[in-house]
């Protein structure tokens, strides 16, 4: 299971699942703040009985500035084969006032199965508001959610 959270902020471009969103505001944070993959590296890594993001990528460290989230996406990928395992499914949600996330999940589900090496029909991809609740309902942040199984041999983790 994983989840992330960033403000909404004038300055920067949006994007979420990969996808480049149009919007008057962009998501800030150390890396390009696509909260979906964070969300989503957090629940392979999870998965996989690891540490968070911030283990593997601190926003401490200069070199994930400004870096595309589908390079973290990528090496909880690479975690999962260094395993010897396999991905079964990834299962999202975003929540956003706005913009509309519908029209760009197809997009995301490309990008997010193309990092993760796996088809477009293992992954879910959910949006909804937060009914004007909270500082998403007042459209300050984007969260997401997300949960991943994997499958791992027998073996795995044991001494």
């Amino acid at each position: 299971m994983g989840y992330d959270v960033h403000p909404l902020v004038s300055g920067r471009r949006l994007v979420l699942g990969g996808v480049e969103i149009p919007h008057d505001k962009g998501l800030d944070g150390h890396s390009d703040a696509d909260a979906l993959l964070h969300a989503i590296v957090d629940a392979v890594l999870g998965a996989l009985g690891e540490r968070d993001i911030g283990t593997f990528f601190p926003n401490t460290d200069p070199q994930w500035k400004n870096v595309a989230s589908t390079v973290f996406l990528r090496e909880a990928a690479r975690q999962v084969a260094r395993c010897h395992g396999r991905i079964i499914n990834v299962d999202a949600t975003v929540i956003a006032q706005e913009p509309k996330i519908g029209p760009h999940i197809g997009a995301m589900k490309a990008q997010i199965a193309e990092a993760l090496n796996i088809r477009t029909n293992q992954i879910g991809i959910k949006a909804t508001t937060n009914e004007m609740l909270g500082f998403v309902g007042r459209g300050e942040g984007i969260a997401a959610m997300a949960v991943a199984s994997i499958e791992l041999p027998e073996d795995h983790g044991q001494s």
